[in-house]
């Protein structure tokens, strides 16, 4: 059987930069590619090229006779009041077979993507149950590929489960643009980076996200070893023709033409291989204090949701119910849950844009919080220089003045970019813009709404990194689970019918959510007639009692734990203050064997103030 799409040489440019030059790829049967590249590679382009919807410039796409590609694009929009099921309607009128069996097809795929309530709006649904009827809709015409441009930038973490579900049950190929590597690695049979250092434009490894990162390391030190193996031959051969040779034989004339030509092609691999990255680089405030931000027995209430799966009774719905926890200095907090359980509503509330409905928030005084909006939120008038400096051309970060353009280099705008409105950037371009601002502002408390969308992967590292390196509290709402679980020191989970609980990383949230479901089904009526028996009501819980109810009287032990605990933390306080000071004393730090003693004592003080901080919060919530 031939290819279902063949492209061959395709060229796209906007402007006077080409996206891609000459690119060659093939999509067989079954094949599962994740196309990854850096921001502004081409890789949207390139899946809308393979789909029909954009003619390339040069070269051409051919698909297999009589077969089906289906194409979801990053914005999934619906028209105003179609219902869920007329979508779906719409989508299976054009196929084969009797009214009964589109019907069963259409209850099959509805009931699959988790749509309970198909009179439900299409256009009113979140984003993340947007997307999910966008691939339903997709797979109605039983494609033999689907091509999906960042399907997993408004799902949410049930919603990636379920595609990647999807995706590795199904008989289809698929060509999955995605810049979450959890996805990437479960999903991909191969993987495509477009990128301009290979000298192909793209570099191709049959096998998962891992082994391509093996691939691409030894692909790169091989183009490494030749680049300076030819850079050697351009010295010689500089220096040959700096003696100014005479071109009179036929000889000198060929080396002299295979010099030039030797010196064109380190020039060219020389521009292929300069790699570009943002410089991020959170500011903190110098804050001394050790508790932010503490919630006690907090409740809050939102309008019933019209998304499916969720309870829709016309009456205010109970989102968050006694919630307690302590933010403190350097807490690193993965704020996870289903779409509509109310994590940007938490962030609201930690910042004080509206009160709880029930319980106490307190913040350390002067408290500054800076708060990355997944809305991003950009005035889309504005040219790039006045986004990242509203007045004059020049900002101050860290106490120094930066020009703008300079400004805009790190992040990896151009000069010629400037001038451009902010409508003209790609998702990732503005993601950047919103951290240039951001970074202008010392904070101590990073709050983080789905920051990572867009980003392609060397920027989501440097991220990762500067969020590890941040000396302040961060609360991180994101669907990219890797970075979750290599950033969240501790990890607060929502189940959408207002119990939280705590958790030692993503995997433990997870199980507990699962017995939360299992016990929702099987056990409802015995849970009412237990909570009335005890006189507790559905409240937080924590990892290790996610099993046991909500509220617990302390035991003996854990009462006189309790009593001496704050005592124990303001001695901590000290060391830890202590061991800082003396990696900051400048005769230790240039005495290596001091220095390296000095960091370890750091290292443990911190391990006890993070236990001490943990533990005091877990008992703080038993005594409610």
């Amino acid at each position: 059987m031939p290819p279902i799409l063949n492209a061959q040489s395709v060229t796209k440019q906007f402007g006077a930069k080409p996206l891609f030059l000459n690119i060659s790829l093939t999509v067989e049967d079954g094949a599962r590619i994740g196309l990854i590249g850096p921001n502004g590679a081409g890789k949207s382009t390139l899946l809308a090229v393979l789909a029909g919807q954009v003619e390339p410039d040069s070269g051409e796409v051919a698909v297999r006779k009589r077969a089906r590609a289906a194409y979801v694009p990053q914005d999934s929009r619906f028209a105003a009041g179609l219902t869920i099921r007329k979508v779906l309607e719409n989508a299976l009128a054009g196929s084969h077979g009797t009214e009964t069996e589109r019907e069963g097809r259409l209850r099959e795929l509805a009931g699959r993507a988790g749509f309970l309530d198909l009179q439900a709006e299409a256009a009113s649904l979140s984003g993340g149950w947007r997307k999910r009827l966008a691939i339903t809709e997709a797979l109605v015409s039983a494609p033999e590929v689907m091509l999906l441009d960042e399907p997993t930038n408004h799902l949410d973490l049930a919603g990636i489960e379920w595609l990647e579900e999807l995706l590795t049950s199904s008989p289809f190929a698929a060509v999955t643009v995605s810049h979450d590597r959890y996805f990437l690695e479960s999903t991909s049979s191969e993987i495509i980076e477009l990128n301009r250092v290979y000298a192909d434009g793209l570099l191709r490894v049959k096998g998962n996200f891992s082994h391509f990162l093996e691939e691409k390391e030894a692909y790169l030190e091989s183009q490494g070893r030749q680049q300076e193996s030819l850079r050697n031959r351009v010295r010689t051969e500089i220096e040959w023709l700096r003696r100014g040779p005479k071109a009179r034989t036929t000889k000198s004339k060929a080396r002299i033409d295979t010099a030039n030509a030797m010196i064109g092609q380190l020039a060219a691999m020389d521009s292929r291989t300069t790699v570009n990255t943002a410089g991020i680089d959170f500011e903190a405030s110098q804050r001394k204090t050790k508790r932010l931000v503490e919630f006690k027995n907090v409740a809050c209430d939102v309008p019933s949701s019209t998304e499916p799966g969720l309870e829709n009774e016309g009456r205010p719905r109970r989102l968050l119910t006694g919630l307690n926890f302590i933010l403190t200095a350097g807490m690193k907090v993965g704020l996870v849950g289903p779409n509509g359980s109310g994590k940007t509503t938490l962030l609201r509330l930690m910042q004080g844009e509206f009160e709880p409905a029930e319980g106490t928030i307190r913040r350390a005084d002067a408290l500054r919080m800076v708060y990355f909006s997944q809305m991003r939120e950009l005035d889309e008038t504005l040219t790039l220089r006045r986004a990242l400096a509203l007045e004059g051309d020049s900002i101050i970060h860290q106490g120094r003045v930066v020009h703008v353009a300079s400004w805009a280099a790190r992040f990896l705008f151009t000069s010629e970019q400037l001038n451009q409105p902010v409508r003209n950037l790609s998702g990732g371009e503005r993601a950047r813009v919103l951290i240039a601002k951001l970074m202008l502002e010392p904070a101590d408390v990073l709050l983080l709404d789905e920051p990572t969308n867009d980003l392609d992967i060397p920027t989501l590292e440097i991220l990762e990194e500067n969020l590890l390196d941040f000396p302040g509290a961060l609360v991180l709402v994101t669907h990219d689970r890797y970075l979750l679980n290599r950033v969240s020191s501790t990890v607060l989970g929502l189940d959408g019918r207002g119990h939280t609980g705590r958790f030692a990383d993503y995997a433990q949230w997870e199980d507990w959510l699962k017995e939360q479901d299992q016990s929702e089904q099987n056990g409802a009526e015995q849970g009412k007639q237990q909570r009335r028996a005890d006189g507790s009501s559905p409240g937080q819980r924590t990892g290790s009692d996610a099993g046991s109810s909500a509220k617990k009287k302390l035991s003996y032990l854990e009462a006189r734990e309790f009593a001496a605990i704050e005592e124990r933390v303001e001695h901590s306080d000290a060391r830890l203050a202590a061991a800082r000071a003396s990696v900051d004393d400048p005769e230790i730090a240039s005495n290596a064997l001091a220095l390296q003693a000095a960091l370890k004592e750091l290292d443990a003080a911190q391990h006890e103030n993070d236990t001490l901080y943990a533990r005091w919060a877990e008992l703080t919530e038993k005594v409610g």
